[in-house]
């Protein structure tokens, strides 16, 4: 949950990306069985000042609650959030979220936004946690390299975003919108997007500079979010000109 001291990264690549970020490991659990085949994480976890405890797979289990199939499990310290003006400060491109409340889709767009180009994660209050555990795995650990913190009042405060000097597109599968592909991405860029099924609410796309739409065939109504966010990355983000 949001107001835990500890967050769980699973599996060796999160574990390998956890250890390369900011946020401090407080502890590693891993089963006998996988040590042996860790190879440079084995090293890089011997490093790194926090206990690592070697353990049967089964008491694993015992420990966790649940089945570990990757045998790798650390813990960490979670950050505390930085201010709003502090992330966009340095930002050319952002996302900014409302009602993402999946969390394989927030670990999905985490994921997207840290290979193509953006810089910071801005979420409206009702967005589920990015650093849960299922949030931290689908992001194979991205989260912990992309910063983000909450944006409130909502939605008044995508005005903040604005005064920043971001010119705010809201993604919208409504016909009428203009494509995304035909759009020149601005100097700064905030992608603002919504939950499946509703989308963004009709308050949060007034308060956009722009709507933009996916091209698709007119037999599908829409995308899920986290292929939309992908999309909507590779042309607004700030690494778009050098991926193409």
């Amino acid at each position: 949950m949001e107001g835990d001291v500890v967050c769980i990264a699973e599996g060796a690549l999160v574990v390998a990306r956890l250890l390369r970020s900011r946020y401090p490991m407080r502890s590693a659990l891993i089963s006998e069985d996988k040590w042996p085949r860790l190879g440079a994480l084995g090293g890089a976890l011997v490093a790194d000042p926090a206990p690592v405890y070697l353990v049967p797979f089964d008491v694993m289990y015992r420990v966790t609650g649940f089945p570990i199939h990757r045998g790798v499990l650390a813990s960490a310290t979670r950050l505390v959030q930085p201010r709003p003006d502090a992330l966009w400060s340095q930002a050319s491109c952002l996302a900014v979220l409302e009602g993402i409340n999946d969390h394989e889709n927030l670990g999905s767009i985490f994921r997207s936004a840290a290979a193509l180009g953006v810089d910071g994660v801005l979420l409206d209050p009702t967005c589920c946690d990015p650093l849960y555990r299922r949030s931290i795995r689908v992001s194979m650990g991205e989260v912990f390299g992309v910063p983000f913190t909450r944006l409130a009042p909502w939605p008044e405060a995508i005005a903040y975003v604005r005064a920043a000097g971001f010119t705010v597109i809201a993604l919208s599968p409504h016909p009428g919108t203009t494509s995304i592909t035909s759009l020149e991405r601005p100097t700064r860029t905030a992608i603002l997007l919504g939950a499946e099924g509703p989308g963004l609410t009709s308050e949060a796309l007034a308060a956009a500079d722009q709507r933009a739409r996916i091209p698709m065939a007119p037999s599908v109504d829409s995308l899920g979010v986290a292929s939309a966010a992908a999309i909507a990355f590779h042309h607004l983000g700030s690494r778009a000109d050098t991926a193409r």
